[in-house]
């Protein structure tokens, strides 16, 4: 969530791949410029710093150089739902470090979020064209949506079916970090890497007059105070391409330390 929080992956990020020795990260970065879009020149460092994948979401449009360089790589992914002749990837198979062929699918709620085309059917048709087992190794889906009902409907459906199932989009880490009775990791909300002294990373100011006096009164400034670095990590069985463990991370800032000690430092 703009500069504060992208700076805090550029310096974290290369430390993490190091001390878990991590074979695939993934990295949303649709708020990572100044709150709003990504820019070409934000991809190329987060790419810098570790991220295998980039995922967007609903903002992914808001820089308009994004519907050009979105093009250009093929390890950025868009929501896979927006409508067919839209620019760039909803989906992506990516080789991981160890080797393993991972499929990241990237898909837009649609409870209280501007009408898209079924995230569900989308997402069923590309577990069908490769299914986990058989075509990916690994299949992670980050499913950008507000409401959490829609997110624990899609772990459920998609649950035995695909490695990990992580929502997005709230900026709010959620605790239910935990592994489905089908075998797939789940988390509703991974978080925001910025400063949770704020309106979902933004200064207060606006936000607090949007919701006491009803009108747009300025614009919204990403927060820059202490960050906290947010996501989940995750084990995945090489045998079935289903998790073995999953943990929540929050590193640094105002928020409580959780660290994934399930794997050697």
């Amino acid at each position: 969530m703009g500069r504060a929080g992208r700076e805090m992956v550029y310096d974290e990020l290369p430390k993490l791949r190091a001390k878990y020795k991590l074979d695939f990260v993934i990295v949303n970065g649709e708020n990572s410029a100044a709150g709003f879009g990504m820019t070409e020149e934000i991809a190329l460092d987060l790419f810098d710093a570790g991220a295998d994948v980039i995922t967007m979401g609903d903002h992914c449009w808001d820089k308009k150089e994004a519907l050009i360089f979105i093009e250009k790589y093929d390890n950025l992914v868009r929501p896979l739902n927006f409508t067919a002749g839209t620019p760039g990837r909803g989906t992506g198979m990516y080789a991981a470090k160890n080797g393993a062929m991972v499929l990241v699918i990237h898909a837009l709620g649609r409870v209280f979020m501007p009408p898209r085309d079924c995230p569900f059917m989308a997402i069923e048709q590309q577990v069908e064209l490769s299914p986990l087992g058989q075509v990916a190794d690994v299949i992670f889906v980050d499913f950008h949506a507000e409401a959490t009902s829609e997110k624990m409907a899609m772990g459920q459906f998609l649950d035995g079916r695909v490695s990990a199932m992580v929502g997005t989009h709230t900026h709010v880490p959620t605790g239910d970090a935990h592994i489905m009775a089908g075998g797939t990791a789940y988390m509703t909300d991974a978080g925001m890497c910025g400063d949770y002294n704020s309106v979902i990373g933004s200064e207060p100011e606006e936000p607090l007059n949007r919701f006491l006096h009803g009108r747009r009164m300025g614009s919204f400034t990403p927060a820059v105070g202490a960050v906290t670095l947010s996501g989940i990590c995750v084990d995945i069985d090489d045998k079935t391409g289903l998790a073995n463990h999953c943990s929540a991370l929050r590193l640094g800032g105002v928020l409580q330390p959780q660290s994934p000690d399930f794997w050697p430092a």
